[in-house]
């Protein structure tokens, strides 16, 4: 017996009764605008991290 168990122990029902709430809430053309923008903002993200940790390399940290 499988049991799809999502963060904090959501399950498939609590799951679909989100994404309704969510579909009336917004509606069904609004929905597909606002994936897009997070995924951008994910996206942008990931980028800034990167940056960093390219940043970090390439200057080593002065000993006192």
């Amino acid at each position: 017996m499988s049991k799809l168990l999502f963060i904090g122990g959501l399950g498939m029902q609590e799951v679909l009764l989100i994404a309704l709430v969510v579909l009336l809430f917004f509606g069904g053309k609004k929905i597909p605008e606002l994936m897009k923008g997070l995924g951008k903002g994910v996206r942008s993200f990931k980028e800034g991290m990167n940056n960093m940790e390219k940043d970090i390399e390439e200057k080593p940290m002065k000993k006192e």
